[in-house]
C-alpha cells in the first residue's frame, strides 16, 4: 500500500516507489506551489488522471535527455533552417498549457486535468513554470512547458499542430538551457520518440544525485529570453 499524504504530510523517501506500477510513491497532499516545488526539488512528479487523487511518482529508471545531445535528423536539420516559424519564450503559457491537455488523436483522455493546469498556471505566475512556443503564420505551431529549478529543467508535456511543431520546441529550448548550464530535462518516463531525439534512461539514485546537486545551483535568470547566437546556430 502506498502512503496517503495529508496537505503537511512529508513525502515518503522515493526507494520506497513501487515496482509495478515502476515509481508510484504516495497518493493525496494536494497540489499547492509548495508541494509542487517541494516534490520536483525530490526528484517526484504528479500524474493522474481525472477523478483519481493526486498520484506522486519517481520511477527507476528514469529518462533523461542531455541538453547537448539532443539528436537533430537532416530533416529536422533542413526545416530548422528555414525562415518560416517564431520562436518566443514565455509568450503563451495558457496557450500550451491548453494544447497539451487536448486529447491526443485516438485517445479522449487527458492527464493534464483542471486541478493540474490550474497549479502549473500558478507556478508560471510564481516565475518557476516556463514555456517555449513555436509560432507559424502568426498561430501556435507546436511548443513545450516544464518546471525550472535552479540549473535543473523538468519537462512536462509537449504538442504540435503543424509539422515538427513540438521537435523545433525542444531543439531551442534545449540549446538555449545548455548555454545556460542546465545539463539535462527530465523527461520522466521511457517513450520511444523521446528516445529517438537523444533521451535516455539512468537509475534513479544517479538521477537524484544530479536532482541534489542541481537544483542548489542559481536559478536561470529571467525573463527567458531568446539568445540570437543560439539561435544563428540553425540558420
Amino acid at each position: 500500500m502506498i502512503p496517503l499524504l495529508g496537505p503537511t504530510d512529508p513525502f515518503p523517501p522515493v526507494d520506497r516507489a513501487m515496482v509495478e506500477p515502476n515509481g508510484l510513491l504516495a497518493a493525496g497532499g494536494g497540489l499547492s506551489a509548495t508541494r509542487l516545488l517541494d516534490a520536483y526539488t525530490r526528484g517526484i512528479f504528479p500524474w493522474f488522471s481525472e477523478g483519481d487523487p493526486v498520484l506522486w511518482w519517481c520511477p527507476d529508471p528514469r529518462m533523461v535527455l542531455p541538453t547537448d545531445g539532443v539528436h537533430v535528423s537532416q530533416s529536422l536539420k533542413r526545416r530548422l533552417r528555414r525562415a518560416d516559424y517564431r520562436v518566443t519564450f514565455d509568450h503563451a503559457f495558457a496557450d500550451v498549457l491548453r494544447e497539451c491537455a487536448a486529447p491526443r488523436r485516438n485517445d479522449n483522455g487527458t492527464w493534464l486535468v483542471p486541478s493540474m493546469r490550474r497549479a502549473y498556471q500558478h507556478l508560471y505566475e510564481q516565475g518557476t513554470a516556463h514555456s517555449i512556443e513555436v509560432w507559424m503564420n502568426g498561430q501556435l505551431a507546436g511548443g513545450l512547458y516544464g518546471v525550472a529549478l535552479g540549473r535543473m529543467f523538468y519537462g512536462e508535456s509537449m504538442f504540435s499542430r503543424q509539422t515538427d511543431g513540438s521537435k523545433i520546441a525542444l531543439v531551442v529550448l534545449a540549446s538555449h538551457l545548455a548555454k545556460w548550464e542546465v545539463p539535462i530535462i527530465d523527461c520522466q518516463m521511457q517513450t520511444t520518440h523521446l528516445a529517438t531525439l537523444g533521451a535516455r534512461e539512468i537509475p534513479r539514485d544517479r538521477f537524484i544525485r544530479m536532482v541534489a546537486e542541481l537544483v542548489a545551483r542559481p536559478a536561470i535568470p529571467r525573463p527567458w529570453m531568446l539568445d540570437e547566437q543560439v539561435m544563428a546556430r540553425f540558420r
